[in-house]
């Protein structure tokens, strides 16, 4: 299964110790399972988990890195974008899920929740995928 995990996400299985953090482990962990990312996607999480105004330590900060290091396989830039005019930071995403053919894409964003009708790539939230996959 491929599978694109949105920056919110990660942020949240970073910030909390909840099922957004049991679902990124859960991909992690799986090696029947590809999380994919694009130097694009990569540079966000980078920025995003950096952001001093949510307080991750250095050493939070670091874990996350090495796992997505680890973990997530990197992908070319996709050649073509999804036009996605309700929020164009999200476009990276969607055109990437549709570059590689994703299975999944988890989010929290009710903009890429809206996009479900535009690509292939199924799109659910933390709580859809886990409870398709039996995480608790």
């Amino acid at each position: 299964m491929n599978v694109l995990v949105d920056t919110n996400v990660l942020l949240s299985a970073a910030l909390r110790n909840r099922l957004p953090e049991q679902v990124v482990l859960y991909l992690a962990a799986r090696d029947d399972w590809r999380w994919l990312v694009t130097p694009e996607i990569l540079k966000e999480y980078a920025e995003v988990l950096q952001r001093p105004r949510f307080g991750l330590s250095a050493e939070i900060v670091k874990q996350w890195t090495e796992l997505i290091g680890m973990r997530t396989i990197l992908l070319p830039s996709p050649t073509s974008d999804v036009n996605f005019p309700r929020d164009p930071k999200d476009i990276l995403f969607l055109s990437a899920a549709v570059a590689e053919n994703a299975d999944f894409l988890i989010t929290g964003d009710h903009d890429l929740l809206q996009a479900k009708g535009i690509v292939p790539t199924r799109i659910a939230t933390v709580a859809e995928f886990a409870a398709e996959y039996g995480i608790s």
